[in-house]
């Protein structure tokens, strides 16, 4: 079974792979193609369970590895929650996470320009922010019942 990946999705994990001297191998462009497929933040537990339905010998040191050259290549973030595993975003545009301590899942949160301009006005002066890594975390609308 092979993971079918958008033109415009293939033509950016070859350019930014070729941009570093590395080739869209099979297996980094199953571990890319199963991130953008179902983009609820998953571990690399869960990327690995996913991919071997695709790839059935791959090992999960291949899948770190691809990850690795991932984020390094700028195509997925990292997303650190407290101590829980690392999770991988494909969502470059600036935005926040939120968290859901009931079921575990992570959300994107949209950051307007407005909101971003606010967010970095937080910052002392003559300082200036390179990236924007914020999260929430709390219960979601279907934990948020009232007993």
């Amino acid at each position: 079974m092979k993971t079918s990946l958008p033109e415009t999705e293939r033509n950016r994990l070859k350019h930014a792979l070729k941009s570093r001297n590395l080739r869209p191998t099979r297996q980094r462009t199953c571990v890319y193609g199963i991130i953008l497929e179902k983009r609820d933040h998953p571990t690399a537990d869960d990327i690995h369970v996913r991919v071997r339905e695709k790839l059935p010998s791959i090992s999960l040191a291949t899948i770190y590895n691809c990850l690795d050259t991932l984020v390094e290549c700028e195509l997925v973030k990292q997303v650190h929650l407290d101590r829980a595993p690392t999770r991988f975003c494909p969502n470059r545009t600036p935005h926040a996470h939120f968290h859901c301590r009931e079921t575990g899942q992570v959300y994107d949160v949209s950051l307007d320009d407005e909101r971003l301009s606010a967010i970095e006005q937080f910052l002392p002066d003559g300082f200036t922010a390179d990236a924007i890594e914020l999260s929430f975390l709390g219960r979601g609308p279907e934990t948020n019942t009232v007993s």
